[in-house]
């Protein structure tokens, strides 16, 4: 573990876990886990899924309780048994998805449970309102804070909850992938509070998969594996592929594995598809053989686009056929039989049931091909799920694992291994990778070649251009509902793209 000095900048440490251990029966989550967080520093987390980040995070939110090795704050040894303490004691977790009272003002959100009270003990909601107004104005942010928050952003929903965890007064501010919804503006305008919570004299860590984030916010990196503290180092001493090495314990050299195959006959063709308000005139083809990346920015239309084409979503005019078979709108029972597969963005919502097993969420979209006179049991569901689960190679114990205990990159595998034991012929995959470390999103791309080389063929939605680059054959972009240009590999470069994205009147050199 690296050498604390109280007096290098940032102080004295606010936050240490010494060789935490944590086990849930007989599986160790945490082995070694160890960090140190400091006053005026962002300190990122980083490791593959399942390498006990989010377990060291619980057990300083006080979900979880360590078995053994030590814990202080503040110089002070702590053992946090519940959520309460740990925010009391000045520890605030801001959450991917916010969760918030939608039917509440974003005022009430913030003082939940703790509002202040004036004259015959009434709540002192004036108060409330002329402290929310302060936090957000040392934050630069603009809400309303009479507003309700239902309809927000994800954006605007982890701004509240800093200033909830503002007006704690917190010292340690926990954010676990953060920007995995947001657009760039809002990563900007989050990366912009954080550093003035920083510049505050505030601790705060920052988990993510991004290492572009990391080298552009953080001031040190720690690096765990498969439960363990690996290293920590001052950001501008180490690099991305020296992080990768320690994250994943060997070097990863094809982040994009793509194998040239032959083109064949022509799987999927969509022609003049519109939705008003959504998109408008979508025309393209699909061939056995070929990955065709859909890009675009944050609210092009790229999802609700093969939403339509596998019937989730209706759609006004235009048509979709397979293999020269219409499709009729709005079936998705229909686009499966007829060999469509859709792997949505939002794998915990619309993916998986995520208090239901490995086992059972693997063989849902197959049950009607493998129950006996309209019954499944468990046994059937097993057979028929795990030469997916082994083939995807799902990191759990047994195929009755349920799937919400997994990491976020093995729920990833049980939804594809789920789409993927239906057979499909064309297989639609949005945001493949999206909040999966890099050994998992090389498994997830060395597969999606694999399926390519097979003769599947392939609409992959990506939002991070280095995917887009590396994996698609051709690349379809779109700008506010619309197709504006198509590339083949050759002519696919991130200017061109980004043109095409921001509809540019002229084209990039």
């Amino acid at each position: 573990m690296v050498t604390e000095d109280p007096a290098r900048p940032g102080g004295a440490p606010t936050l240490e876990l010494d060789r935490v251990v944590k086990s849930f029966g007989p599986v160790v989550a945490l082995r070694s886990g160890s960090l140190t967080l400091r006053p005026h520093s962002i300190h990122a987390l980083i490791g593959e899924n399942g390498a006990g980040k989010s377990t060291l995070v619980k057990i300083m939110a006080g979900l979880y309780r360590r078995d053994a090795g030590d814990f202080r704050f503040h110089g002070e040894s702590v053992d946090f048994s519940s959520t309460a303490q740990s925010k009391d004691a000045g520890i605030a977790v801001i959450y991917q998805e916010p969760t918030l009272f939608p039917d509440l003002s974003i005022t009430e959100n913030i003082f939940m449970g703790r509002q202040p009270t004036g004259r015959f003990g009434r709540i002192d909601r004036q108060a409330m309102r002329a402290e929310v107004e302060q936090i957000f104005a040392r934050l630069g942010v603009r809400l309303d804070p009479d507003r309700i928050t239902e309809g927000l952003s994800i954006a605007d929903q982890q701004i509240i909850e800093i200033a909830k965890a503002i007006s704690l007064d917190a010292s340690v501010l926990i954010m676990d992938e953060p920007t995995a919804a947001l657009s760039g503006v809002e990563v900007e305008r989050l990366f912009a509070v954080a550093r003035s919570l920083r510049d505050e004299g505030r601790a705060i860590m920052f988990i993510s998969h991004r290492f572009d984030e990391v080298f552009a916010l953080c001031d040190t990196v720690t690096v765990m594996r498969d439960g363990a503290y690996i290293s920590t180092h001052p950001i501008e001493d180490t690099s991305v592929d020296e992080l990768v090495r320690q994250m994943v314990g060997r070097d990863v050299t094809e982040l994009f594995p793509k194998k040239e195959t032959a083109v064949g006959e022509e799987l999927l063709a969509v022609e003049g598809l519109t939705s008003p308000g959504s998109f408008h005139d979508i025309s393209f083809r699909v061939r056995a053989g070929e990955i065709v990346a859909l890009a675009g920015l944050v609210g092009a239309g790229r999802s609700e686009v093969v939403r339509a084409v596998f019937g989730v979503d209706a759609y006004a005019s235009g048509s979709v056929t397979m293999s020269g078979t219409r499709i009729p709108a709005g079936k998705p029972t229909a686009a499966m039989a007829a060999g469509l597969a859709l792997v949505p963005e939002d794998r915990r919502k619309q993916g998986l049931v995520i208090e239901s097993t490995v086992g059972s969420n693997t063989a849902m979209a197959m049950w009607r091909k493998i129950a006996a006179f309209g019954f499944l049991t468990t046994g059937m569901e097993h057979r028929a799920a795990r030469p997916w689960d082994a083939k995807l190679e799902v990191k759990s114990h047994a195929l009755d694992t349920v799937v919400g205990t997994l990491s976020g990159g093995n729920q990833q595998k049980v939804v594809l291994a789920k789409w993927l034991a239906t057979n499909p012929r064309v297989l639609i995959v949005d945001e493949p990778t999206r909040g999966i470390d890099v050994g998992t999103k090389a498994a997830v791309h060395a597969l999606l070649s694999e399926l390519a080389g097979q003769g599947l063929g392939i609409i992959m939605i990506s939002s991070e251009l280095p995917e887009v680059l590396g994996m698609a054959d051709r690349v379809l972009v779109m700008h506010e509902g619309r197709i504006t240009a198509e590339l083949d590999r050759a002519e696919a470069t991130s200017e061109n793209i980004m043109h095409a994205a921001t509809h540019a009147t002229e084209p990039t050199a």
